[in-house]
């Protein structure tokens, strides 16, 4: 099964080992067209951006394109160190948003402690499934996939890509809890885990 979270149309990724050294405005020049920002998204920023998990806002960049001027969030992310620019006239549009709140989180928990579900549906559907919640962007879909991957850990022999889904669903739920709470991602990965082990199958 191909894991590899692929970028919309909208995006422009750019493969990096190194992170930016500071937080900018750049332009080249052309005023840009005003940006649709209803989220208020800040420099600095930790955002959630639904392919890659969290990321920082390290610039807003302004680029003439085919003779229009266009304004760009640069966001870093630090797990796989890529740089991906967002026009922040569609940002919202494709799913990015800001970090949850701390009772987002607790549902997110609380989602883990939950009997899971039981599925009906044959294993290449239900890939397709948890693949659509992991990259969704929504918290609360992802402690669902990361919950009934973990239930089908303990009661079955768990194929390889099973596994990879179950990594993929823990990292990106453990890498928002980390940044929210204000902990290491091991230890956010730590505590998910042990709350999934230690509920009544």
């Amino acid at each position: 099964m191909n894991l590899e979270f692929k970028t919309s149309e909208f995006d422009n990724a750019d493969q990096s080992n190194q992170k930016p050294n500071s937080i900018s405005i750049e332009s080249d020049g052309a005023p840009a067209e005003t940006s649709d920002n209803p989220l208020e998204f800040a420099l600095g920023e930790f955002v959630v951006y639904p392919a890659h998990g969290v990321g920082q806002i390290l610039a807003i960049e302004v680029q003439t394109i085919a003779g229009a001027s266009l304004e760009f969030f640069r966001i870093y992310f630090v797990k796989s160190k890529m740089s991906l620019r967002v026009p922040t006239q569609k940002a919202s549009r494709v799913g990015m948003r800001k970090l949850s709140s701390f009772a987002t989180i607790e549902r997110a928990r609380l989602v883990l402690s939950e009997t899971s579900r039981r599925a009906r549906s044959n294993w290449s559907q239900l890939a397709r499934e948890f693949e659509a919640k992991i990259k969704s962007g929504d918290i609360i879909a992802v402690a669902e996939a990361t919950r009934d991957l973990c239930r089908r850990s303990a009661n079955s022999e768990q194929s390889y890509s099973e596994r990879q889904l179950y990594t993929a669903a823990l990292d990106r739920l453990a890498g928002e809890v980390a940044m929210v709470e204000g902990i290491t991602e091991d230890k956010a990965a730590f505590q998910l885990e042990s709350l999934l082990l230690s509920r009544t199958r």
